[in-house]
């Protein structure tokens, strides 16, 4: 199982110069991916110029968004160019796409998107990558990856199963426990060979994690504001959850990969780039 990194674009107050350091320090110590996440009303920088800075500063490590909100992204052809845009920035086969509807009305409001036709408008935007990426329409540049960069989709609805079947190349699971996998991957595996794709969906979760002395207390400072939506409960149980000791972070590695976990990201919760450092002798790398 590979063994990926989060950048703490959540936190507030991250600089551009912290994530780049973030982004060389993860190359450097052999991770297989750094990801960023995505929200409008919030701190969080957008993910696609994220992504650029974080090519251009590295050389080999893979590129993921984690997940990005596609429905807010209303020109579809524009999308699909920046797309390829920053696949080509990148390189060959480093970048790589979680998309899902959304789940932040507030994102959404903001936009003045609707928030009903989420699910729709994704598959419209899905149809339009094909389209851009497939036909000489004169949008480019053409993507460096052949097909265009491969997509992956959170969620575990009906609606997300159906799009991970047809399009995807698998499953992207956010802040998640072994329970989530178990429940959802044999499901995924079905409907997959099913389907009659080949070989199998790729399966990506992402756990939130800090370590040190002050590890827990980051954790909770980064969830109480970012998860505040979700009520305290919800917070309460994302901190619970959340990674914070060396022994914790090392057996997690055994368990998701028992569980059927192709890749692990760790999302940092503490902004000082020494937690890349910190998590890399954690996992052995």
């Amino acid at each position: 199982m590979d063994v990926g990194i989060g950048l703490p674009s959540h936190l507030e107050g991250v600089s551009g110069r912290m994530i780049v350091e973030w982004a060389r320090r993860a190359e450097r110590r052999g991770f297989s991916t750094i990801s960023v996440s995505d929200r409008l009303v919030w701190a969080t920088p957008e993910p696609l110029v994220t992504l650029a800075a974080v090519a251009g500063a590295t050389s080999r490590i893979g590129l993921l968004t984690s997940v990005m909100l596609a429905p807010l992204r209303t020109n579809h052809t524009l999308f699909a160019k920046q797309l390829a845009t920053l696949d080509q920035l990148a390189g060959a086969g480093r970048l790589r796409l979680g998309l899902a509807p959304g789940l932040r009305e507030d994102d959404f409001e903001v936009s003045g998107v609707d928030y009903r036709s989420r699910g729709r408008q994704l598959v419209a935007l899905i149809k339009r990558l094909d389209e851009v990426w497939s036909t000489a329409e004169g949008v480019g540049p053409a993507p460096a990856t052949p097909g265009g960069p491969p997509l992956l989709f959170g969620g575990t609805s009906d609606a997300a199963l159906r799009r991970i079947v047809s399009r995807g190349n698998g499953w992207i699971a956010g802040d998640a426990t072994t329970a989530d996998l178990d429940g959802f991957v044999p499901t995924l595996g079905k409907a997959w060979a099913d389907a009659g794709r080949d070989a199998e969906p790729t399966v990506i979760a992402s756990v939130m994690y800090a370590l040190g002395p002050q590890a827990r207390d980051a954790v909770a400072t980064a969830l109480n504001a970012y998860y505040a939506f979700g009520g305290q409960e919800y917070v309460d149980y994302g901190i619970d959850i959340a990674y914070t000791t060396e022994q914790r972070v090392a057996g997690a590695v055994d368990e998701f990969e028992r569980a059927g976990c192709d890749e692990l990201l760790f999302m940092g919760n503490d902004a000082d780039p020494d937690q890349v450092d910190k998590l890399a002798d954690a996992v052995g790398l």
